[in-house]
Parts: structure tokens; C-alpha cells; sequence
């Protein structure tokens, strides 16, 4: 992509994309893995409505979501009125309101993938551990973690590009402000919006570009993981 069709503003956008998608997936991973481990082993009947309630966002409109989002954490719903007491001030059209709106929309696309891992794994390996007296806690470090592997690999490659598509959502959440909340797709938008369908075009031609090495990526390294670990809907 030629560094003269873009400007600073379409750079900013990509940046900031970058920065939300992975500060999004990291999150993930550390607050998915117990949700996915308890998922993948409870017999509760909390069960049921936990893994809807985890899916919802691949049924749910984004911008459903994200209407609902800025109410809550707006000034004068229950979590604005929270964070302002704590003196974070509202999150809403801030980068950390993004990460927020990010993390509730991609969290069906890093958490299905590691429970679906943590069930493939079945009893036997977790007998054999405690058979030889380890730990509830190494036993899923240096058992379950290995390999559930698959599940991580086509998680964090969901996850980040799950995130660096959304629109809808944060849109909602963030709005369109220049440097701060102004992420890739709103930038596509905000150039066709204006006729500038050359910006357009390479800003979009790089997101197909970026997607299929994505999934190439994911095919060819995880041939038959991304199968047995995929998303369920």
C-alpha cells in the first residue's frame, strides 16, 4: 500500500486499530480461560445461560449492543455513575470505552474456541495427572494449557480479527474522534462518505488482504485444530 494514498488520518486509523486489537485479545485470553475452563466443566445449571449470554454477540446487532452500552456507561447510567465516583470519568467516545465495547462484542470468538479445546481434552489426561499427585493447578498448567493449544492459536487469531472488523459497536461507543476512537472500518466510512473512494479503496483492499492472510494463516498452521476448536453458532 503506497504511503501517498493514505494520510495521516488513515495511518492514525490503523495505528489505533492495531493498539485496540490487541490490547482486546490479551484481555480476552486472561478473562476468557476460566470462563471457558468453568464452561467446559461445570454440570451447573448455570451453564446454559452463561454460554448464551457468552454467544449472544454473534446473534446480537452491534449496534444494539453498542446503544445499550452507552447507556450503561454513559453519566447517568449505573456504571458512568460508577466510574465517575471513582473519578475515571465516563467512558464513552474514549479509547477505554473501545476496549470495553471490543471485549463484550469479540468475547464469543476467543472464549468457544478455548472451550471447545478445554472438552476435546476429556478425563483421561486430568486422571492420569492426579494419579501421579499433582496439583489441581499444574495439572492444568503443564497438561490442560499444552493441549488446549489449538483452541489459544485460533482464538487469538479470531479475537484480533474479529476486533480490527468490528464497526458497529464502536462506532456506537467511540464515535468518530480524530487520533482517539477513529478506528480503520469508521475511517472507510468517513471516506466514502466525503467521495474519496480512492482512500477508500485501499483502506478496504487492505482489510480483504489482511483477513485472508488471516485465515490462510489459521487453515495452514492449524489444519485440523481450527476445525475441532471452532466458533459454535
Amino acid at each position: 500500500m503506497p504511503a501517498d494514498a493514505l494520510g495521516h488520518a488513515a495511518w492514525s486509523a490503523i495505528r489505533l486499530t492495531l493498539e485496540l486489537a490487541g490490547l482486546t485479545t490479551l484481555i480476552l485470553l486472561v478473562l476468557g480461560t476460566p470462563l471457558a475452563w468453568w464452561l467446559s466443566r461445570t454440570r451447573s445449571w448455570w451453564k446454559g445461560p452463561a454460554g448464551a449470554l457468552v454467544a449472544l454477540p454473534l446473534v446480537l446487532p452491534p449496534s444494539v449492543l453498542g446503544f445499550y452500552l452507552l447507556v450503561t456507561l454513559g453519566p447517568n447510567g449505573p456504571l458512568g455513575q460508577l466510574t465517575q465516583s471513582l473519578g475515571l470519568g465516563v467512558l464513552p467516545f474514549t479509547f477505554a470505552g473501545l476496549v470495553v465495547g471490543s471485549v463484550l462484542y469479540s468475547m464469543p470468538f476467543v472464549v468457544q474456541p478455548i472451550q471447545n479445546a478445554f472438552e476435546a481434552i476429556g478425563e483421561r489426561p486430568l486422571e492420569v495427572a492426579a494419579t501421579l499427585r499433582a496439583s489441581k493447578l499444574d495439572t492444568f498448567f503443564s497438561v490442560v494449557l499444552p493441549l488446549a493449544k489449538p483452541g489459544y492459536l485460533t482464538a487469538t487469531v479470531m479475537g484480533f480479527a474479529h476486533t480490527v472488523g468490528e464497526f458497529g459497536v464502536v462506532l456506537m461507543i467511540g464515535g468518530n474522534i480524530p487520533d482517539k476512537t477513529r478506528v480503520v472500518s469508521v475511517q472507510i466510512y468517513d471516506h466514502v462518505e466525503a467521495l474519496e473512494f480512492t482512500q477508500a479503496h485501499w483502506l478496504s483492499a487492505g482489510m480483504v488482504a489482511f483477513s485472508f492472510a488471516v485465515l490462510l494463516g489459521l487453515y495452514t498452521l492449524n489444519p485440523t485444530g481450527q476445525r475441532k476448536t471452532g466458533l459454535s453458532r
